[in-house]
């Protein structure tokens, strides 16, 4: 399909989805949001995708919600909008609603949080695998100064990624966090200069795509993801099943053949 607020292009095995209306600071709309979503079911079925990127055009990340459409529910009383069909890449109802299917996507998702990066927006963010920082960019929940709340899951990510306190901080004040706070935080897990932001991102995304197993990756990410709803037996007998599984496979073998060979691997996510 044909996208109109967003960009997706591929290169070196890496989907890039680019969040497109940058007059506006990618202020996220529904449109906006049934393309991403298209986008990443888009990535996750292409065995030449092993790697996603999320980021914005021109100097923003995602300025959060339209302004226009939440003046809109203002006026209406309330919101009404269709929901989505489960994401059918992962069936634990969690992450199946319609803004907390990144867990879902089988492949590492990679925000380049390359500007302003604001509610709605900050909720995706959060949502993705790791977050890579532009010097510039900011971070605020915003929601508690236009009279909302932690939406989208936020109540539920922010916490496991800064601790209580902090996520706390954070979703009352919804004060600016600059780049440098963000990583003090364990909200950004690196930060570059504007310029060197995505070719340091499209750097370790190659990486990912060419030295990891893609099948490693996509069992590390689920449990990574579904540990915060287990015990630790239960993580434990996951990790049992799936050493099992990891030791009968294409990837494990040439795994250990490459190494043995001393030649970079041909994975094939079998």
């Amino acid at each position: 399909m044909s996208f109109t607020e967003i960009k997706y292009d591929v290169t070196d095995r890496v989907a890039v989805v680019t969040l497109n209306r940058p007059d506006q600071l990618n202020a996220w709309t529904a449109v906006m949001g049934k393309e991403v979503r298209k986008a990443m079911e888009r990535a996750a079925a292409d065995d030449n995708v092993r790697v996603i990127v999320l980021t914005g055009a021109g100097r923003g990340f995602c300025a959060g919600a339209d302004m226009k459409r939440l003046s809109g529910i203002s006026a209406a009383g309330g919101l009404t909008e269709e929901a989505d069909p489960p994401f059918d890449a992962n069936s634990r109802p969690d992450f199946q609603r319609k803004n907390t299917y990144f867990p879902a996507i089988p492949k590492p998702v990679i925000a380049a949080v390359n500007g302003p990066c604001a509610g709605l927006g900050m909720c995706f963010a959060l949502f993705c695998d790791m977050r890579f920082v532009a010097e510039g960019a900011v971070f605020t929940t915003a929601f508690a100064r236009r009279g909302l709340i932690a939406e989208h899951g936020m109540s539920w990510t922010l916490p496991r990624l800064i601790g209580l306190s902090a996520a706390t901080d954070l979703l009352m004040s919804g004060r600016r966090v600059a780049a440098d706070e963000a990583l003090r935080l364990g909200l950004a897990d690196r930060v570059y200069p504007a310029a060197e932001l995505m070719p340091a991102v499209m750097a370790y995304a190659k990486d990912l795509s060419e030295l990891s197993s893609p099948r490693s990756l996509r069992v590390i990410k689920r449990q990574l993801w579904e540990t915060p709803m287990q015990t630790l037996n239960e993580a434990m007998d996951v990790a049992d099943r799936e050493m099992a599984l990891s030791l009968a496979s294409d990837d494990f073998k040439e795994g250990v053949k490459h190494f043995v060979e001393k030649r970079a691997p041909a994975f094939t996510g079998k």
